[in-house]
């Protein structure tokens, strides 16, 4: 004789909803501050640090390149995409003047780029920004 046991679906319904849900881990970046907030890069490298507020602790914390997209562009948080603004930052933060640049850029550092045409940066929805001096 052979046993089968059914089971509800009742219980199985909410494991997968439990599942799905990521376990509460859905943890948002709401804001990104660069430091340090002004910086005079006077024929040098200068190397900004970005941190994360976060919806659930830990927060703040220390963000790095897979965090976030670094760029030079506005205040607005727009990249400056195919045109010369001044100044570069590589994707560890560190920036420097561009030879013959005289006066200030807007770096930046942020999440959810989208593109707004194609020789155009693109506008990041969550960032902090920094100004870098070049005399």
């Amino acid at each position: 004789m052979t046993r089968f046991t059914t089971l509800s679906a009742g219980p199985l319904v909410l494991l997968a909803a439990f599942l799905m849900s990521g376990c509460g881990s859905s943890r948002q970046l709401q804001s990104v501050t660069l430091s340090p907030a002004m910086a005079d890069a006077s024929g040098s490298q200068v190397p900004f640090a970005a941190s994360g507020t976060f919806s659930k602790p830990p927060s703040p914390v220390p963000l790095t390149s897979k965090d976030v997209q670094w760029c030079v562009g506005t205040s607005t948080g727009v990249c400056a995409g195919n045109i010369n603004p001044g100044a570069t930052v590589d994707q560890n933060g560190v920036a420097q003047c561009n030879s013959g640049f005289v006066g200030t850029a807007t770096i930046l550092a942020g999440k959810g780029g989208v593109t707004m045409n194609p020789d155009g940066g693109s506008q990041l929805k969550i960032y902090g920004s920094a100004t870098l001096t070049c005399p």
